[in-house]
């Protein structure tokens, strides 16, 4: 069972669901090493993790995560560790995020972003890398990365021109300027909005709906949609065939088929 190594973190499995807080409210639940490295123990042990079959990530307090720890950028700077001490900082520090940003992108298993308040740097990115992404009416979203004059990074400039076009990435990363839930909607940022005091039991129920779904068949589905961007037609047509030949050989479509002959709902069991 995933389990954080700090409390930057607090990880919660009940009913094969992996709940996963941003503990750093104080911050905005700003990510620094601590955190990060926190992400991606959990992210690889949920990833391999069977029995948990849908992951929720969400904000302690009133906001998702206002990006990274920018107080600690400055110490860095400030403590003059040269440019191979910066180099190396962030290289190492990169890695690790990046490392979680993959493993909730390829883990087998639907990934929801309940977010509300600040959507901002990293947390912007890390929202972008769930597969569904619910917020609060008085979200608001900005990359922020060009406020402090630094690039994109956590994956956006993979995942934002295939959500929005490179044209809208590109003027979003430009603009660095809070948007608000409703337009995030529009662009398709985010696919479902509510109330703030509603977010919580609505990503809670949206999660154990898809708990209780055909999650081998969705983790495959996401895997056939990831590598889709770099597939030809022809390779993509394989791919879909042998995915599938592969399902078809699950209890779950076993019980699929047979509970829509008898007219009755299906019992899946992510086998």
């Amino acid at each position: 069972m995933a389990s954080s190594p700090n409390d930057t973190l607090v990880v919660e499995t009940t009913d094969a669901i992996c709940r996963i807080t941003l503990n750093r409210p104080k911050s905005l639940n700003a990510i620094n090493p601590d955190m990060a490295r926190a992400l991606k123990q959990v992210a690889a042990e949920i990833k391999a993790d069977k029995a948990v079959r849908v992951a929720v990530i969400q904000g302690a307090g009133d906001h998702f995560m206002a990006g990274g720890d920018i107080k600690g950028f400055k110490a860095l700077l400030d403590g003059n560790p040269g440019a191979a001490g910066i180099r190396a900082h962030f290289d190492e520090m990169l890695t690790i995020v990046h490392g979680f940003i993959a493993d909730f992108r390829q883990m087998p298993k639907p990934v929801l972003g309940s977010v509300q308040g600040a959507v901002a740097g990293a947390g912007f990115s890390l929202m972008l890398a769930c597969d569904l992404r619910i917020a609060s009416n008085g979200a608001r979203f900005l990359m922020a990365y060009g406020n402090i004059g630094a690039t994109a990074d956590g994956g956006s400039t993979y995942l934002l021109p295939r959500i929005v076009g490179s044209a809208k990435a590109m003027e979003l990363y430009l603009a660095s300027q809070p948007l608000g839930a409703e337009s995030a909607l529009e662009m398709g940022l985010v696919t479902q909005l509510c109330d703030k005091e509603a977010l919580a039991q609505h990503a809670l129920e949206t999660a154990m709906r898809l708990a209780q779904g055909a999650t081998v068949a969705y983790g495959r589905v996401k895997e056939l949609f990831l590598n889709s961007w770099s597939s030809s037609v022809e390779d993509q047509l394989e791919a879909e065939t042998q995915a599938f030949v592969d399902i078809s050989l699950t209890r779950d479509l076993q019980e699929g088929v047979k509970a829509f002959t008898e007219k009755r709902p299906p019992w899946f069991q992510g086998l």
